[in-house]
């Protein structure tokens, strides 16, 4: 093992100067002093690469080499830690392996790479037993990933639940309080930056679910097929359904939800009613929070802002430090980047969808006249699925009204088949509209 003298510094290299890239490069020359001293080193930014430094390039970065090729960065024998921000698979995949190859530290915030390509990008990192770092890519400033590996990696993992989409959050929380209709709070996030010009990663899921990826990975030691996530995302919430839900005493979320169930796993990102009372109903806006239930911990609650520059910035400092201490005392790979060891993850099939047992709102809109509640609750309860409360809205002729059914636990199998029928009946004038409801017997 071979150390470095105290006052030599630890040389990096960015790679991407958008919102987190200008957030982590702002930070870094505002704390430098107070990085030093925790770090008993300094942090030298070497080299920032950008594909439009030029209409980038500031006073404020003078004395840093800038360029806009990023393999500048990678052949620099000097620069120890390559610091990935720009987003997206290509060419973030191939900038990373080829920093992993040079032996490089590697510190990215690249959910969705992570949650694609982490197999390989890990095993690279596994063979070159070089140090990767990752804090920013789930939940912001939140040290989520840190605490799975470390703080509580003593603990068997049972369950995650998370809201890990600020965008999401935001517009279900006007929507419930303020009683907006969805497109209407889509607009005004756009407008406040909270949500991009195209919001589908957001609003359909697919966010929520590359972080879920990595929260499963951490949590439960097995390697996760993104593709094999169920995502269902908030682009058809009513209000009609979330006023019903608090009837009920339930707050619309969307969640995304990891539980191990010994021999399977049970990955998913959707809306779900969560008892109005319960911490994570609690979190509203653009915040983010995780609970982990651990065998030996209990709930446990992680709570923060989820996005934006500077919280992200935060992250990806701690990740540099962590890095750079490892450097200055040449003890390497010290925590394996997934809180397993490589040779010792277990892989685990998923739970499907149909397997999941938990409650419904189920919310059908039928015609009002004598014999449909009990032609609906009779199809239910052919099924084995057991009503728990019935919420039947006013009369109105000639037309349909709202029947709002809360079930008890079922599998999701047995619903789905319930449904087919009834939606085929002429008992209704619509689809069932289907929301699960998480965390009331837990």
């Amino acid at each position: 093992m071979t150390t470095r003298h105290r006052s030599e510094p630890v040389v990096l290299g960015l790679i991407g100067l958008g919102t987190v890239g200008t957030g982590f490069f702002n930070l870094l020359q505002k704390e430098q002093k107070l990085l030093e001293r925790r770090l008993g080193f300094p942090l030298r930014l070497k080299t920032i690469a950008d594909r439009r430094i030029e209409t980038k390039a500031g006073k404020e970065h003078q004395g840093i080499h800038l360029t806009s090729d990023a393999q500048e960065i990678i052949s620099d024998p000097e620069i120890q830690i390559v610091i990935e921000l720009i987003g997206g698979i290509e060419p973030a995949r191939t900038l990373l392996l080829d920093s992993i190859k040079e032996r490089k530290s590697v510190v990215t915030a690249n959910k969705a790479l992570l949650a694609t390509h982490g197999e390989e990008l890990f095993a690279a990192v596994h063979a070159s037993r070089t140090d990767f770092a990752f804090e920013g890519a789930v939940g912001g400033g939140i040290p989520i990933l840190r605490s799975l590996r470390e703080g509580i990696g003593g603990n068997r993992i049972l369950s995650i639940k998370g809201i890990i989409n600020g965008t999401c959050n935001y517009i279900l929380t006007r929507m419930t309080y303020e009683h907006l209709d969805f497109d209407t709070v889509l607009k005004d996030a756009q407008a406040l930056g909270y949500a991009e010009c195209d919001p589908s990663l957001d609003i359909d899921g697919m966010d929520a679910a590359h972080k879920l990826a990595i929260l499963g990975t951490l949590s439960f030691g097995t390697p996760i097929p993104f593709e094999q996530i169920p995502v269902e995302g908030i682009r058809g919430i009513q209000i009609v359904d979330i006023d019903f839900g608090r009837e009920f005493g339930y707050t619309l979320k969307l969640l995304g939800i990891a539980k191990d169930h010994g021999s399977t796993i049970d990955l998913r990102v959707h809306p779900a009613f969560l008892p109005e009372d319960s911490m994570l109903a609690e979190v509203d806006g653009v915040f983010n929070a995780v609970e982990v239930t651990g065998e030996s911990l209990g709930p446990a609650l992680f709570y923060g802002r989820g996005a934006g520059a500077d919280p992200t910035a935060t992250a990806v400092m701690g990740d540099v430090m962590e890095l750079a201490r490892a450097i200055h005392t040449g003890c390497f790979h010290q925590v394996p980047p997934l809180g397993f060891s490589w040779n010792d993850r277990v892989q685990r099939p998923m739970t499907g969808l149909d397997e999941v047992r938990c409650e419904y709102y189920l919310r059908f809109m039928a015609h009002d006249q004598p014999g449909t509640l009990s032609y609906l609750s009779g199809v239910l309860g052919t099924h084995g699925i057991s009503i728990e409360s019935v919420i039947q809205k006013g009369r109105k002729k000639g037309g349909s009204v709202p029947v709002v059914i809360l079930t008890h636990t079922a599998p999701e199998s047995s619903v789905r088949a319930a449904l087919q029928i009834i939606d085929r009946s002429t008992h209704v004038t619509e689809p069932t509209v289907l929301i699960r409801v998480e965390g009331k017997d837990e």
